[in-house]
């Protein structure tokens, strides 16, 4: 990363709702975000994990209180200040033109132009390229790709953006097991360089294997935040998706494993 780091808080919620169409989609967080750390936001379905990460992201205002990032509330920042600060993997990865692969991972550099940051876009970008490894797809026009290499694609996209907040809503959805894992690894390696890493998570275990702190929500509302053994017990996750579960320890990590209890 080529832009100066600030340690401690990088995002803060302050009583934030969002409400649409008379439903409370989030309702009343006070949440904080460290920089240099991977914090999960884990639920059900509907649970409001990808509007929190729009809240986050700047791109839904608050109809209540208030986001900030390094002290200053979202809607003080322009757009562009926004770009340079932070990037975002939504969860559809959609491109409008048949761009190709390479042009989609270059566009990541778009909020440097005209900086003295574009020197380094050639480097930004082949490394973004390799650690997503998509060295072999940067010739394909984007929409000819299959689910997980645009998911691969767009995240090499973030990566080049060289933002120090990293927003990624459900990364591995269409990932195989092996870039399952490579996602998951590349986000710590962010938050190892002092970034701020906010992922949504539906697999409980990569949640708890990778992340410094986890956060579940039900109903739009923060039901616990802190570190995945004090979030991730089995009594909570019953409660929370209702269903009965048995949580483990990985014998290599000792990290907590969650799976269904099957056969009831």
């Amino acid at each position: 990363m080529t832009g100066a780091v600030i340690r401690g808080h990088a995002q803060r919620l302050e009583s934030v709702s969002f409400q649409v169409a008379g439903a409370m989609l989030v309702d009343d967080i006070d949440m904080d975000v460290r920089y240099g750390e991977v914090l999960a936001l884990v639920g059900p379905n509907g649970a409001g994990k990808s509007t929190l990460l729009a809240l986050l992201a700047g791109d839904l205002a608050p109809t209540a209180g208030v986001v900030r990032l390094d002290g200053r509330a979202l809607d003080e920042w322009t757009p562009r200040e926004l770009a340079r600060a932070r990037a975002v993997l939504l969860q559809a990865n959609q491109v409008a033109f048949s761009f190709t692969a390479q042009q989609v991972i270059a566009m990541g550099r778009a909020p440097w132009i005209g900086t003295e940051r574009s020197d380094d876009d050639p480097r930004a970008i082949t490394a973004a390229i390799a650690a997503t490894d998509v060295q072999r797809l940067t010739s394909r026009a984007f929409p000819t790709l299959s689910g997980g290499e645009k998911a691969r694609v767009s995240l090499a996209r973030v990566l080049a953006q060289d933002a120090r907040i990293v927003l990624l809503d459900e990364p591995t959805a269409a990932l195989d097991l092996r870039h399952q894992e490579d996602v998951l690894r590349i986000a710590r390696d962010l938050a190892a360089e002092g970034r701020a890493v906010i992922v949504v998570l539906h697999d409980l275990s990569l949640a708890a294997a990778y992340a410094d702190g986890v956060a579940i929500l039900a109903h739009g509302r923060l039901v616990a935040h802190g570190g995945p053994d004090d979030v991730l017990t089995a009594g909570r996750i019953e409660q929370v998706y209702e269903t009965p579960v048995r949580v483990f320890r990985d014998e290599d990590t000792g990290r907590p494993i969650i799976i269904p209890r099957r056969g009831l």
